[in-house]
């Protein structure tokens, strides 16, 4: 306990106490009500003790928790005095926070529903991206005569962001979902099979030879040898992959999709609701945060020594 017991661990229990004194306090600004905000910031700081709880186990130094919730925690409170309390701030596009986590138990149905889509959409774009990206990237990679002819074209098409392919894919596609499935294929398929040309070629040597003393044809080559070297660094580059398949997919679901996170906040946009809006960012962060810690488990698990 006696690790916890830092200056900002103090700090930021102090501007905990003096946000939800000013939840409490009543403002300028007219509220739905205050419980879904004071619920929002209960999760975050049993969340935060949660991380502190972990790090004291992990042996790791416990300043970077309480450093992010001084952060946080100064912001609401910033937030809750610019807009509820006083109004200094333009009452459509910076709606008050207690109106914004209001957002979360009245729509949970339809948050849920379009997060569910997102993740749906997600899983099939990576799986695929990556698989292609792999399995074919080790193949051209094995083959030099393969290498000499895609290697140039992938170094061309990877830099270039798949987002600009968006119209054009959008007419050829049967629907604005699959078009969107199409967009995050390609984004993670190029860079992904340049990677793996370029990393079957730094292979060691000395791996390979011993491969072709046993005698065995390319296909044993490819799935016994390479395929097996090559899936640590793909696992390992998966929260990059992640990231950038997140980024394409909000992306994508703007540009017409009818269900998605991305459609969730594009469409209250367009009807000037900021705090539904602002409510879709959090939601975005939460998943790209549970996220995360899936990579990292899967991270931790599938490639144990590293």
């Amino acid at each position: 306990m006696k690790k916890k017991i830092t200056f900002s661990f103090v700090l930021a229990h102090i501007l905990l106490i003096v946000l939800v004194c000013l939840i409490f306090t009543p403002g300028e600004k007219q509220v739905t009500t205050i419980n879904s905000f004071l619920g929002a910031v209960a999760v975050m700081e049993i969340f935060y003790l949660f991380q502190l709880v972990r790090a004291e186990k992990k042996g790791k130094s416990a300043k970077a928790p309480s450093d992010i919730m001084v952060l946080l925690w100064g912001f609401l409170i910033l937030w809750e005095v610019a807009v509820t309390k006083k109004q200094l701030l333009h009452p459509v596009l910076f709606p008050a926070p207690e109106n914004v986590f209001h957002v979360f138990p009245t729509q949970y149905e339809a948050l849920m529903k379009n997060v569910l889509s997102s993740m749906e959409l997600l899983a099939v774009g990576l799986l695929i991206g990556i698989t292609l990206g792999v399995v074919l990237g080790v193949i051209c990679g094995w083959f030099s005569r393969l290498t000499d002819i895609f290697y140039p074209v992938a170094s061309v098409l990877a830099p270039i962001p798949a987002v600009v392919y968006a119209p054009y894919i959008i007419i050829l596609m049967p629907s604005f979902r699959s078009a969107s499935a199409v967009i995050i294929i390609l984004g993670i398929f190029f860079p992904t099979f340049l990677k793996m040309i370029l990393r079957v070629g730094s292979i060691d040597p000395r791996i390979l030879d011993s491969g072709r003393v046993l005698n065995i044809g390319s296909f044993q080559m490819i799935t016994k040898i390479l395929l097996p070297y090559i899936m640590p660094e793909v696992i390992s580059g998966l929260r990059i992959t992640v990231t950038t398949s997140i980024s394409l997919l909000i992306f994508a679901e703007m540009m017409g999709a009818t269900e998605g996170m991305g459609y969730y906040i594009v469409n209250f946009n367009t009807y000037a609701n900021y705090t539904n809006v602002i409510a879709g960012f959090i939601v975005i962060g939460i998943v790209i945060t549970i996220l995360g810690y899936v990579v990292s488990f899967i991270e931790k698990h599938a490639v144990k020594w590293q």
